[in-house]
């Protein structure tokens, strides 16, 4: 269980570091880059405790697909951008297919 509370901090982190991406204006911007470089950095250490106990492929796909659908709502909210019909679509895929590797899988640490 300890692992999913690590990967969630990960997936946080790594989201807040990509979302300060934006805001680091290619890092010229000081206390955004050090977001960028902080928030990597603990993200990727949360992944090595995860990867102790869950498979990399599981580990990654919830990482990709989670970090995907929250960092597309904060570019929705913070950065105002927009969404069409296929983003949409494709989000929930990306979510879906989270659920059912979480729901069904037998290789995902439960």
């Amino acid at each position: 269980m300890m692992a999913y509370v690590y990967l969630f901090v990960a997936i946080v982190a790594e989201v807040l570091a990509t979302s300060a991406l934006k805001s680091s204006q290619e890092f010229t911007r000081f206390w955004p880059s050090v977001l960028v470089v902080g928030g990597y950095g603990l993200a990727f250490y949360m992944l090595t405790l995860v990867l102790r106990t869950v498979p990399v492929g599981i580990a990654y796909a919830f990482w990709a697909g989670l970090g995907i659908v929250l960092v597309t709502l904060i570019g929705v909210v913070v950065f105002k951008e927009k969404l069409d019909l296929a983003a949409v679509l494709g989000l929930a895929m990306i979510i879906g297919g989270v659920t059912v590797i979480q729901l069904f899988s037998n290789v995902s640490a439960h």
